[in-house]
């Protein structure tokens, strides 16, 4: 008698999830709010041509989202570049991609519980920071123990507010210019303008390609989406694309309402002072809640990644199969993980900014250079897939992401190189001994069974 594929001997993670509430999950951990965290920096840096900095970086971006999706019909896991590493490239070298990505996934909570209780001390300054980043921590864990579908149906409300705040910001910064205030007018100067330059352009980019990192994490919800094989491919793209316009437009109405930042009190963070000028005290109080949104959704979503990310690599025996290689009973989810992931993320009381950022950019650039390298190796070398347009899909493109992977690698600050080449000898260390110096290969899952 044939076995059902309806009740499984084990617990699974439950296919549940639409395109749809894919692309929200991912649109919750890029944040459309996240344009105005960088705003004011790029604008010094490019000469008040932020939007064409982001053209470039969502293009440099949807090459490696387009590298994840091809990886991802191949090995439709929640592993994500973990994954694809370990069967692509080598076993070890995916556990040491997988353990250097952990930076990324990991430290991004941490980052979303400091940031929310930084703007929320600021609308409740009477109340201890560390009860405010408790209270986000304890948010963000309980919505995700819930199940991947309240997550996601929570996340879909938090993004709409954030759509919804920067639809009002452009609303008013429009009005704004039309008024006069501005002293511009509707034209293509943040494009393109007096002082633009190409190098200064890139460098604008290198910084904004970090507003688009989440794009790559939907693949952890790929052993939950409703066909993976369409789904997830077309969410990364969606997501990084979407995300692309909002900041594209975004920053387009912001550039040509404020051309210049110097005038204000924190010109490297001008967005708060920017929204109290285009709505007074209304408007301002409107945007600190989206602010506080933004972080929340981050938070989750990326608790969510985190958590499946852990759960694959203890399936696997490369980390502790008994403490983050289990499934809740019932739910369907690495319950185990998601408490570890929200004990993890109260380092925000104890961690700063500058330390946390620094984990999570070399996790990040470590994951999309992998990814580039893996569609290489499996399709051009393994596959031999050399036709014209296949030399294109399978060599050129990943190799363009890789270039301006390296280029943001070239950028990143000593601290970040510091902390993340100690993070990846310790993960060798541990490489070693949990494979008796490489003599013991960890075991192969059957990716039959996670499609």
């Amino acid at each position: 008698m044939e076995k059902s594929i309806e009740q499984p001997s084990t617990p699974a993670l439950k296919r549940s999830l639409k395109l749809w509430q894919v692309i929200v999950l991912g649109l919750g951990y890029l944040t459309p709010l996240t344009v105005f965290d960088t705003y004011g920096i790029v604008t010094q840096e490019t000469g008040g041509h932020v939007p064409s900095a982001y053209i470039l970086a969502l293009m440099a971006m949807l090459f490696t989202a387009s590298s994840y999706g091809k990886m991802v019909k191949v090995f439709p896991v929640a592993g994500s570049a973990y994954s694809y590493a370990r069967q692509s490239l080598n076993p070890h070298i995916g556990f040491l991609v997988g353990w250097v990505s952990l930076l990324d996934y990991v430290f991004l909570p941490v980052i979303n519980v400091l940031l929310g209780k930084i703007y929320l001390f600021a609308a409740f300054p009477m109340v201890p920071e560390w009860i405010l980043g408790l209270l986000l921590a304890a948010i963000t864990t309980m919505v995700n123990f819930r199940g991947i579908q309240s997550t996601a149906n929570f996340n879909t409300l938090l993004v709409v507010f954030q759509v919804i705040v920067v639809t009002i910001f452009i609303g008013l910064a429009i009005s704004h210019i039309s008024s006069g205030a501005a002293n511009t007018s509707f034209d293509t100067r943040p494009f393109y303008g007096e002082g633009i330059s190409l190098p200064t352009l890139f460098t604008g980019a290198a910084i904004l390609c970090f507003s688009f990192l989440g794009f790559d994490a939907v693949t952890t919800y790929t052993e939950e989406a409703v066909n993976p094989m369409k789904t997830i491919p077309r969410g990364i793209f969606l997501v990084a694309l979407i995300g692309g316009v909002i900041f594209i437009t975004t920053s387009y109405f912001t550039q040509l309402a404020f051309p210049a930042v110097e005038q204000f009190q924190n010109p490297e963070s001008p967005s708060p002072e920017m929204s109290r000028i285009l709505g007074q005290d209304l408007f301002y109080a409107i945007f600190v809640a989206g602010s506080i949104t933004a972080a929340l959704a981050s938070g989750i979503a990326s608790h969510t990644s985190a958590s499946r990310l852990l759960y694959v690599m203890g399936r696997e025996n490369v980390l502790p199969k008994k403490m983050f290689g289990q499934l809740h009973p019932t739910r369907g989810i690495p319950a185990r993980n998601v408490f570890f992931v929200g004990v993890v993320s109260l380092a925000a009381l104890f961690l700063d900014l500058e330390t946390a950022l620094a984990f999570i950019n070399f996790g990040a650039l470590t994951a999309f250079t992998a990814v580039n390298a893996c569609v290489i190796a499996h399709y051009y070398i393994r596959e031999k897939r050399r036709s014209l347009i296949d030399s294109f899909h399978y060599l050129i493109s990943p190799l363009l992401g890789t270039s301006f992977v390296m280029f943001l690698w070239y950028s990143l600050d000593g601290h970040a190189l510091t902390l993340g080449l100690i993070w990846s000898l310790v993960g060798i260390g541990y490489l070693l001994l949990s494979t008796k110096f490489f003599t013991k290969k960890p075991p192969v899952i059957d990716f039959e069974e996670a499609i």
